[in-house]
């Protein structure tokens, strides 16, 4: 059991999400906090804390975190988070004095990509993109069994692609781009200005919300489209045919196998999925006269990026463990076909 678990933390603005996770993606112990502040000493001290519990139960070998922002090339330091207020945090050596173990930094769409391609959806997959619908859109690549970074870290950011020029203004400071028009704020934006015209369905959520407009959110459309609202289909529908387009253009850059559609849009299950994959079929150049990549759900949810996190980080610190000629026979006999180990690019 000595090299089987490792810590996964999935950072986020209003929460920290953690597990034990084993080898085989299996989340074996849970913990959830608030997160506390948006400075990072107290996020550190909530790892910290969250550490120090699990390990009171488990024999802990490595511990990775993904964080929702831009990670450096090293996967040390968090350069920009912009729901954590982070500028240039150096969260990987911080953690690691504090809890004494090998720690791994990434961002948290990267490490989802990785958990999918080792445990989820994209097994056997070598070329995977994955996109992550939420508030705004997030992604991750993982090319030939790999992920990929880029050059400085950064690589992975579809939502700021621009669909739409001199379209809607963006958080980014830029103007028509994807997220804009493909993302769980294209339905909250439509659910409130619903809900303060007074229309019938604006009328339906904001009862559901007691009348609060500020608690109207882009999840109620789904659930009464998951219920069979025609409206809110439809609503589902548009945001689906925006996704199609965009992964249209990321298949002309990059020509990935499958895509992966991760996120708490992607709830909407084939209403979503559906019209995704036609307007994909209908814009994709060369239409006709290429293979398609699939178009598929995640399959490990929201604890997707504590568990890619962990084994990222289990993988990295055996990695850089001092040489072993009897760990390498080990290593070797227990590898899983088709396996390859994580790289840094």
């Amino acid at each position: 059991m000595a090299d089987k678990l490792a810590i996964g933390i999935d950072i986020g603005g209003t929460k920290i999400a953690a597990g034990v996770v084993d080898e085989d993606g299996r989340i074996v112990a849970r913990l959830k906090r608030e997160t506390p502040t948006t400075e990072a000493p107290a996020v550190i001290d909530a790892i910290a804390e969250i550490t120090e519990e699990f390990r009171r139960e488990h024999h802990i070998t490595a511990l990775g975190i993904g964080a929702a922002g831009f990670v450096d090339s090293t996967q040390s330091t968090v350069l920009f988070a912009p729901h954590l207020s982070w500028r240039n945090e150096p969260l990987r050596d911080s953690v690691a004095r504090r809890t004494g173990l090998p720690v791994m930094v990434d961002n948290d769409a990267n490490a989802s990509g990785w958990a999918e391609w080792r445990f989820g959806a994209a097994q056997g997959e070598a070329d995977l993109v994955l996109i992550t619908l939420g508030t705004g859109i997030g992604g991750a690549l993982v090319i030939d069994g790999q992920p990929y970074r880029g050059k400085f870290g950064i690589a992975g950011e579809f939502g700021h692609m621009q669909v739409v020029p001199d379209g809607r203004p963006c958080e980014c400071g830029n103007h028509g781009c994807w997220e804009q028009y493909a993302s769980g704020r294209v339905l909250t934006r439509r659910a409130k200005a619903a809900a303060a015209d007074g229309t019938d369905f604006g009328k339906l959520m904001l009862a559901d919300a007691g009348g609060d407009i500020e608690r109207v959110e882009g999840s109620l459309v789904t659930r009464y489209a998951d219920e069979g609202n025609a409206e809110a289909v439809e609503w589902i529908a548009e945001v689906g045919d925006w996704l199609g387009v965009g992964i249209a253009n990321l298949a002309a850059a990059l020509d990935p196998g499958m895509f992966v559609i991760g996120g708490g849009v992607s709830d909407a299950g084939a209403l979503l999925i559906e019209p995704a994959k036609a307007a994909f079929s209908r814009t994709l150049t060369g239409r006709g006269y290429r293979a398609e990549a699939r178009i598929v759900r995640a399959h490990l949810g929201p604890e997707a990026g504590l568990i890619g996190a962990a084994d990222m980080a289990r993988i990295t610190a055996r990695r850089r463990r001092p040489a072993n000629p009897s760990a390498r026979v080990r290593a070797r006999a227990t590898a899983r076909p088709g396996r390859s180990p994580l790289r840094r690019k």
